[in-house]
Protein backbone atom coordinates (compact mmCIF):
# COMPACT_ATOMS: atom_id res chain seq x y z
CA UNK A 1 0.00 0.00 0.00
CA UNK A 2 1.50 3.28 -1.10
CA UNK A 3 0.07 6.75 -0.56
CA UNK A 4 -0.27 9.02 -3.55
CA UNK A 5 1.16 12.53 -3.64
CA UNK A 6 -2.27 13.74 -2.48
CA UNK A 7 -1.81 12.15 0.92
CA UNK A 8 1.90 12.83 1.25
CA UNK A 9 1.80 16.46 0.11
CA UNK A 10 -1.45 17.15 1.95
CA UNK A 11 0.09 15.96 5.21
CA UNK A 12 3.18 18.12 4.59
CA UNK A 13 0.96 21.16 3.98
CA UNK A 14 -1.09 20.50 7.12
CA UNK A 15 2.10 20.09 9.15
CA UNK A 16 3.35 23.41 7.76
CA UNK A 17 0.11 25.03 8.92
CA UNK A 18 0.54 23.36 12.32
CA UNK A 19 4.03 24.86 12.69
CA UNK A 20 2.49 28.28 12.07
CA UNK A 21 -0.66 27.68 14.14
CA UNK A 22 -1.60 30.88 15.93
CA UNK A 23 0.40 33.10 13.55
CA UNK A 24 -2.63 34.03 11.47
CA UNK A 25 -3.34 33.08 7.87
CA UNK A 26 -0.44 31.70 5.82
CA UNK A 27 -0.22 32.40 2.09
CA UNK A 28 -0.41 29.31 -0.06
CA UNK A 29 2.68 30.32 -2.02
CA UNK A 30 4.77 30.29 1.19
CA UNK A 31 3.62 26.77 2.05
CA UNK A 32 4.27 25.66 -1.53
CA UNK A 33 7.80 27.10 -1.44
CA UNK A 34 8.71 25.62 1.95
CA UNK A 35 7.28 22.19 1.11
CA UNK A 36 8.36 22.17 -2.54
CA UNK A 37 4.85 21.60 -3.86
CA UNK A 38 3.49 23.33 -6.95
CA UNK A 39 1.10 26.19 -6.18
CA UNK A 40 -1.57 24.76 -8.46
CA UNK A 41 -1.46 21.28 -6.93
CA UNK A 42 -1.45 22.69 -3.41
CA UNK A 43 -4.54 24.77 -4.24
CA UNK A 44 -6.36 21.56 -5.20
CA UNK A 45 -5.35 19.81 -1.97
CA UNK A 46 -6.23 22.78 0.24
CA UNK A 47 -9.66 23.01 -1.43
CA UNK A 48 -10.37 19.41 -0.40
CA UNK A 49 -9.09 20.01 3.14
CA UNK A 50 -11.13 23.22 3.44
CA UNK A 51 -14.30 21.50 2.24
CA UNK A 52 -13.71 18.83 4.92
CA UNK A 53 -13.42 21.54 7.58
CA UNK A 54 -9.76 20.91 8.39
CA UNK A 55 -8.53 24.31 7.21
CA UNK A 56 -10.17 27.69 6.89
CA UNK A 57 -9.40 30.50 4.52
CA UNK A 58 -9.13 34.22 5.06
CA UNK A 59 -9.59 36.53 2.09
CA UNK A 60 -7.78 39.75 1.42
CA UNK A 61 -4.27 41.12 1.14
CA UNK A 62 -3.22 39.52 4.44
CA UNK A 63 -5.27 36.39 3.75
CA UNK A 64 -4.29 32.80 3.47
CA UNK A 65 -5.03 29.52 5.18
CA UNK A 66 -4.88 28.22 8.72
CA UNK A 67 -5.88 25.12 10.61
CA UNK A 68 -9.56 25.12 11.51
CA UNK A 69 -8.80 23.63 14.95
CA UNK A 70 -5.79 23.09 17.19
CA UNK A 71 -3.09 20.65 16.01
CA UNK A 72 -3.91 18.31 18.90
CA UNK A 73 -7.38 17.66 17.42
CA UNK A 74 -6.32 16.73 13.88
CA UNK A 75 -4.99 13.24 13.27
CA UNK A 76 -2.87 12.01 10.40
CA UNK A 77 -5.67 9.53 9.69
CA UNK A 78 -8.26 12.26 9.19
CA UNK A 79 -5.96 14.09 6.78
CA UNK A 80 -4.97 11.06 4.75
CA UNK A 81 -8.49 9.62 4.49
CA UNK A 82 -9.83 13.05 3.50
CA UNK A 83 -7.39 13.16 0.60
CA UNK A 84 -7.00 9.48 -0.28
CA UNK A 85 -10.27 7.88 0.77
CA UNK A 86 -10.36 4.69 2.84
CA UNK A 87 -7.02 2.93 3.25
CA UNK A 88 -7.01 -0.77 2.54
CA UNK A 89 -4.47 -3.16 1.04
CA UNK A 90 -7.21 -4.86 -0.99
CA UNK A 91 -10.62 -3.89 -2.36
CA UNK A 92 -12.25 -6.69 -0.40
CA UNK A 93 -11.59 -4.93 2.91
CA UNK A 94 -12.65 -1.39 2.10
CA UNK A 95 -15.59 0.03 3.97
CA UNK A 96 -17.72 -0.16 0.83
CA UNK A 97 -20.10 -3.11 0.93
CA UNK A 98 -20.57 -3.00 -2.85
CA UNK A 99 -17.13 -4.55 -3.29
CA UNK A 100 -17.89 -7.56 -1.11
CA UNK A 101 -16.42 -10.77 -2.49
CA UNK A 102 -18.48 -13.96 -2.83
CA UNK A 103 -15.73 -15.84 -1.00
CA UNK A 104 -15.51 -13.37 1.91
CA UNK A 105 -17.02 -15.72 4.49
CA UNK A 106 -14.30 -18.34 4.05
CA UNK A 107 -11.35 -16.40 2.58
CA UNK A 108 -8.25 -16.73 4.73
CA UNK A 109 -6.35 -13.93 2.99
CA UNK A 110 -9.16 -11.50 3.77
CA UNK A 111 -8.29 -11.87 7.46
CA UNK A 112 -4.71 -10.84 6.68
CA UNK A 113 -5.87 -7.79 4.68
CA UNK A 114 -8.20 -6.78 7.52
CA UNK A 115 -5.36 -6.98 10.06
CA UNK A 116 -3.11 -4.86 7.85
CA UNK A 117 -5.89 -2.31 7.29
CA UNK A 118 -6.71 -2.14 11.00
CA UNK A 119 -3.06 -1.82 12.01
CA UNK A 120 -2.42 1.02 9.57
CA UNK A 121 -5.60 2.81 10.66
CA UNK A 122 -4.71 2.40 14.35
CA UNK A 123 -1.31 4.00 13.76
CA UNK A 124 -2.45 6.95 11.66
CA UNK A 125 -5.41 7.62 13.95
CA UNK A 126 -3.11 7.73 16.98
CA UNK A 127 -0.81 10.46 15.61
CA UNK A 128 -1.92 14.09 15.74
CA UNK A 129 -0.35 17.14 14.18
CA UNK A 130 0.64 18.07 17.74
CA UNK A 131 2.56 14.79 18.04
CA UNK A 132 4.33 15.62 14.80
CA UNK A 133 5.21 19.07 16.14
CA UNK A 134 6.67 17.51 19.29
CA UNK A 135 8.76 15.09 17.21
CA UNK A 136 9.88 17.98 15.01
CA UNK A 137 10.96 19.98 18.07
CA UNK A 138 12.88 17.00 19.47
CA UNK A 139 14.74 16.62 16.17
CA UNK A 140 15.49 20.35 16.10
CA UNK A 141 16.74 20.33 19.70
CA UNK A 142 18.81 17.18 19.16
CA UNK A 143 20.65 18.79 16.26
CA UNK A 144 21.50 21.81 18.42
CA UNK A 145 22.39 19.81 21.53
CA UNK A 146 26.02 19.31 22.46
CA UNK A 147 26.87 15.95 23.96
CA UNK A 148 29.43 15.85 26.74
CA UNK A 149 31.36 12.71 27.44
Amino acid sequence: MKLSTKGRYGLKAMFDLAIHYGDGPIALKHIAERQEISDHYLEQLIAILRKAGLVKSVRGAQGGYMLATAPKTITVGIIIRTLEGPLAPSDCVTEEESKACKKASYCVTKVVWEKIRDSVNDVIDSITLQDMLEDYNKIQNKDNYMFYI
